[in-house]
């Protein structure tokens, strides 16, 4: 597939430079959660597949933040509804789906579980994420045992 040439204004770069890569207000707002339950944890851990935004290596579970636009919240839809620039943000956004699930597999196979949340999920009830988490770290606990 050929590369799109994204067509941008200085104001369309201003606002790119402002997007944050890690520590969103999101994020922030689950790491504290998990800190306060005392669940310890690495951020962005980078020698991960995905660099996870919060990595549990205790039990070997790796969090994702998404945020909707760029990893492809209701896609189908969503893409429908680009204007500018569709072909560019259609092949960047697929992109990125895609490299999440490569990213998920590999985590799978190096014995890691991947947990996603959108954004506003978190935003919404951060304390219903953390349970999700601390359901998953359950899982994987028991599992382990079973496996003595």
């Amino acid at each position: 597939m050929k590369h799109q040439v994204l067509k941008t204004t200085p104001e369309i770069s201003k606002r790119m430079s402002n997007v944050s890569l890690k520590g969103s207000k999101a994020e922030t707002a689950l790491a504290k959660e998990l800190w306060h339950r005392g669940i310890r944890y690495r951020k962005n851990m980078r020698t991960l597949p995905g660099s996870p935004d919060i990595a549990i290596t205790k039990y070997r579970v790796a969090v994702f933040v998404d945020g909707e636009f760029w990893h492809g919240e209701n896609w189908s839809e969503r893409k429908q509804k680009l204007k500018s620039n569709r072909d560019y943000w259609i092949e960047k956004i697929e992109e990125n789906i895609s490299r999440d699930k490569r990213n998920d597999a590999l985590l799978v196979e190096l014995g890691w579980t991947p947990v996603h949340f959108w954004e506003k999920e978190i935003k919404k009830d951060v304390s219903r994420c953390a349970d999700s988490i601390v359901n998953v770290i359950q899982t994987e606990y028991a599992r382990s045992i079973d496996l003595l």
